[in-house]
Formats: C-alpha cells, structure tokens, sequence
C-alpha cells in the first residue's frame, strides 16, 4: 500500500480537525474544574435513595451559595460543586444532606466519598504549572527525538526528524483539547488537573508509537532496501502498521471498559486518553511519516 499517495489527504482532514478545534477553544475556551478557578468539589452516597436536585438545593438554601452544581451519579450518588467553604461550613452542608435523606427513609443514611477545596489563587497557580508542563514536555520530547537520530543527516537531517514529532505532538494535543472545549460548551464537562495529566500520558503514548515508525525508517535507511525516501518510508509504514494498530486497539478497549464501569471520577480522564491515544496513533503513521517525505522533497 502506498501511504504517502494519500498524504493530500491526511493533511487536509487534519487541518479541518485543528481549524474546528482552535476555534472551538478560541469561542468558548475550558469549562475550568475547581483545580483551576477555585471552589470546592463533595461526592457523597446514600444508602437507599438519593433526594432530587431539587429537594438537596431546597435543604442547602440557607448557605446562598451563587453557584451551586448538582450532578447525580450512578443510582445513589451525587457529587455538589460550590465556592470554596471552611471546614464549619462542611460540616454543616453534610449535615442537612443527612437530614434530607432521613426525610425520605429514616434508615437513608449519607456517606461521604470525598471532599476537596482549593482557593483561587492555588487554581491560578496550577493553570500557569499545567500550561508551562504541556509546553516543556512538547519541547523536551521533541529535542530528545532530535539527538536520539543525530546519526541520520541524509535525505533529512535529525533536526527535521524533531520537527516532523513536534507537529504529530502538537496535533494530538490541540485535537484533544478542542473536543474538550466543545464537550465544555455542550454538555458541562470540567476539566482539571486530571486531564493536564492525560494530555502528559497521551504525549508519551503518541512519541512512542511515532519513534518505532522513524527508528524503521532508520534501520532501511542503513540497508538501502528502497531507491526513493517515499519508497522507504511506506516499507517502514507497512513493517510497522500491524505492531501499532494492534497496540493502540488492546490499550483503547481497556479505556473503553474503564470509562463504562470505572465510576464518575475516572470517566473525562480516560475519555481524554481514548482520544488522544486514537489520533496520536493516527498522527505517528499519517502525519509525522509525510511530514518527513514533504522535507525531503523540499531539500530535494
């Protein structure tokens, strides 16, 4: 199969992607969890039935809370977002819940599964550390795929071979975060620290998968088994194809069942992972490999 007869192809579907994704974040950017903007974030469960929304914002009126988020979660749970409270306040909250469930059934008793806090100057701490780790990851990885094919000068330097990896990264990322903007948009969804650390994890997936294709590309390199750089590249393609797919598939079914049945607090990390994990496995053969043809068509 001729991969890089497509590459027109590859090029423009990924640029519709990066255009709706960049505008996309540039309209309404991120819905921002507590980690980011500040607040704080209780998960409670009750051990017969969960009150509505309504009945729980009834119980919680005397707090006037400006913003108060409910989100009912598997049959009994429920997760409240709300500015950030002293530990008084806390105390207090989770005392009308327990008077509230005690209304339906005297036995509905309210267990907590988690509280956290985070004042607003931490959240724009973070933000700024979550941004400058994205950026020096990017960077760091690209210099690292630079010097680890210093030896390859010809028909394209290893500076180039960095280059075509930063693009392949960028890409994963920028796809990523625009579907997260639109999801931010559309249905609510938050992001915090949880999804920095996707986006970290996908970088390390997408250069791996991107590395096996150019170290291929490398060691036909050496054997000159092709007369063209294209010719070599779609061998390296073929050899390499199977092992990716393969890989990538085994990881993104596990992803899937986790995001089903791994519970409400795993569900926007590991949706983050299956995207980026998708399009980082697209980019390391559809993206990064023409992106060296296109050079060295260029030095040529």
């Amino acid at each position: 199969m001729d991969f890089l007869k497509y590459k027109k192809f590859y090029y423009l579907f990924s640029g519709i992607l990066l255009v709706a994704s960049i505008v996309g974040i540039s309209l309404w950017g991120f819905r921002l969890g507590i980690d980011f903007k500040g607040g704080s974030i209780l998960e409670v469960e009750f051990s017969k039935i969960r009150p509505d929304n309504e009945k729980v914002q009834e119980a919680l009126k005397e707090f006037n809370f400006p913003e108060l988020i409910l989100q009912p979660t598997q049959e009994t749970a429920l997760i409240l977002r709300f500015k950030e409270i002293s530990e008084e306040t806390h105390q207090k909250i989770l005392n009308k819940l327990e008077e509230s469930a005690n209304s339906l059934d005297k036995e509905n008793t309210l267990k907590e599964k988690r509280f956290e806090s985070v004042g607003p100057v931490i959240g724009r701490e973070l933000q700024g550390s979550a941004l400058k780790m994205i950026i020096f990851a990017l960077l760091g990885i690209s210099l690292y795929v630079a010097w680890a094919f210093r030896r390859v000068s010809k028909p394209v330097s290893s500076f180039k071979y960095g280059i075509a990896t930063l693009i392949a990264l960028f890409h994963d990322i920028m796809i990523t975060c625009g579907f997260f903007s639109y999801l931010s948009h559309f249905s609510g969804v938050e992001i915090g620290i949880p999804f920095v650390v996707a986006l970290l994890t996908l970088l390390g997936y997408s250069v791996s998968d991107t590395v096996v294709v150019f170290d291929r590309i490398r060691e036909n390199l050496i054997k000159l088994s092709e007369k063209t750089f294209e010719g070599l590249i779609n061998k390296s393609l073929r050899q390499t194809i199977v092992r990716s797919l393969n890989t990538s598939l085994g990881v993104i079914f596990i992803l899937v069942a986790i995001y089903f049945f791994g519970g409400e607090t795993l569900k926007y990390f590991v949706l983050a992972l299956i995207i980026g994990i998708f399009f980082g496995t697209y980019s390391s053969i559809f993206i990064a490999s023409p992106i060296l043809a296109s050079f060295a068509r260029k030095r040529n």
